[in-house]
């Protein structure tokens, strides 16, 4: 495999950094409360942002071997992942088409190369096509090219699995493309997933992407964790498309490394990915986290967390080390800190004590978040 090597946008955030010339809004904003509060807004943003935009479901490490498939409830109807013997990923509905009765029980992973119906045993691939169906003879003329499961448009770009939640055969996955020459830089697709945890936080789901759009709070709330590895305040920012791109300094010397030694460079940075609407990136030097966010209501989400890493570890000295990240990362900082703040947040804005949001000039990517969900919602 070649050596990786930074994409023209992470370089030039680097470069950003190193030079100090981050010019952040020279003015502070705003984002009204009911935007976090108003079941009727959420409604709205359902519709538009989580019905109709392509939407990640997971990393391509959840289905590292051909034949398997995995559960998927958290976007409020039964999904199915599948990786089939090609080694294709595809996104059905998880749904027998003999009387609907849901295929594969549970949500933990399963890998055959049939999926049978535990009510009257109609067998699939895992590329949707109905097999076998028992006593065939009492089904006179069914045509079984037409009985394969409903299956959704999805992509595999960069080692994330994208679909299209309302089905449409026109879902534009260009910016997943794009976006994925970053997450190749990143040798994501090539990932060992060690751990998932889906965390259920009492919040609207922008409370969350907030967090993961400023570094403001970093020194502050995460004071005790992983604060102190970072430069207060030191970040920079671009966007592809509507999905933002950040890129925060550690307190390695940024200055003194070749800017095209990735690992070095890597060390000196954490980037982070907001995709649009609600998917969350950080990449740590030596590991990576993505969170998918699935809103239910307009106080409350899931977070699932996968944390991936280079290699499955091949000792029990190593499992231990990335036991310690993984604790750290999803059940401090993200679980105990990110979550629990956003949480306390949401009860705040409910009481209404505030109408609005304060934003200063270290948080002007939130504003801009909440401007492409303007953009989008308002108009729709």
């Amino acid at each position: 495999m070649n050596a990786l090597t930074p994409t023209e946008g992470q370089l030039a955030l680097a470069e950003t950094l190193a030079a100090g010339d981050m010019q952040p809004r020279d003015s502070i904003a705003y984002v009204d409360a009911a935007r976090y509060t108003d079941p009727a807004w959420y409604a709205r943003e359902k519709t538009v942002l989580f019905d109709r935009l392509p939407q990640v479901i997971a990393p391509s490490a959840l289905l590292p071997q051909t034949n398997m498939a995995v559960p998927h409830d958290g976007f409020g109807r039964p999904l199915l992942i599948t990786r089939d013997k090609q080694g294709d990923a595809h996104v059905f509905l998880n749904v027998c088409r003999h009387r609907g009765t849901r295929l594969v029980e549970g949500s933990d992973p399963c890998k055959a190369p049939r999926l049978i119906c535990p009510y009257h045993a109609w067998a699939y691939a895992l590329d949707g096509a109905l097999k076998t169906v028992p006593r065939s003879d009492a089904f006179p003329g069914l045509d079984i090219a037409e009985h394969h499961l409903v299956e959704l448009p999805s992509c595999e770009a960069g080692g994330l699995i994208w679909f299209a939640p309302d089905g449409d055969e026109a879902a534009d996955f260009g910016e997943a493309e794009t976006l994925g020459e970053d997450f190749d830089a990143f040798n994501l697709a090539d990932l060992y997933l060690f751990a998932h945890r889906t965390h259920d936080v009492a919040a609207n789901w922008k409370l969350v992407m907030d967090a993961f759009l400023e570094s403001y709070h970093v020194a502050r709330l995460h004071g005790g964790t992983i604060g102190p590895f970072f430069k207060d305040g030191v970040a920079a920012a671009d966007t592809v498309g509507a999905h933002q791109r950040s890129a925060v300094a550690r307190e390695a010397a940024l200055a003194e490394i070749d800017m095209h030694d990735w690992a070095a460079l890597r060390g000196c940075i954490t980037y982070t990915y907001q995709l649009f609407p609600a998917t969350v990136i950080v990449v740590s030097p030596d590991y990576v986290n993505l969170m998918v966010l699935m809103p239910q209501a307009h106080d409350r989400l899931l977070v699932e967390d996968f944390m991936l890493i280079p290699e499955e570890p091949a000792t029990g000295k190593a499992r231990d080390h990335w036991r310690r990240s993984w604790e750290l990362l999803d059940g401090q900082v993200f679980g105990g800190e990110d979550f629990r703040a956003a949480a306390l947040g949401q009860q705040g804005l409910e009481s209404g004590a505030i109408d609005r949001l304060t934003l200063g000039t270290l948080e002007a990517g939130i504003r801009q978040f909440h401007d492409a969900i303007e953009a989008r919602v308002s108009t729709s």
